[in-house]
């Protein structure tokens, strides 16, 4: 909400300012998970082609088995990631992005090139506010 009492509301054309519209649950559910710290870590390494569980675990270093699989649940509930379970013996399972997700991976990126354009002017104004003159 904003100090007025509006909301923003996302539609077609983009982000607008309207009484009482605000940004659905569905919504802020997915926008949380892109923000997820494992979440945007398995979109960079799927981006790269299939991996195999195994494999995408090691790709994450710090990564707990019960939170990479969550993340890929979440993923995969998503539509962002397909699971495929191999029909080799012993059975593995294999994790690649959907044209979805490479859609949002492709957006993502370019989020990092912007901040890594403006990386300066954040941190100046990070160090302007922090010595209390930005208050």
């Amino acid at each position: 909400m904003v100090e007025d009492g509006t909301s923003f509301s996302v539609g077609a054309r983009g982000h607008s300012r309207q009484k009482g519209m605000e940004i659905n649950n569905w919504m802020r559910d997915l926008l949380a998970r892109i923000d997820e710290k494992w979440g945007v870590a398995i979109l960079a390494m799927l981006s790269e082609g299939r991996l195999r569980y195994s494999e995408l675990s090691r790709c994450l270093p710090g990564v707990s088995q019960r939170m990479l699989t969550l993340n890929l649940r979440k993923l995969e509930r998503d539509g962002l990631v397909e699971r495929t379970v191999t029909s080799d013996s012993p059975p593995q399972v294999v994790y690649a992005l959907t044209e979805v997700g490479l859609s949002l991976h492709r957006r993502l990126l370019m989020l990092v090139d912007w901040a890594v354009e403006h990386e300066d002017y954040i941190r100046r104004s990070r160090t302007r506010f922090d010595s209390g003159s930005g208050v």
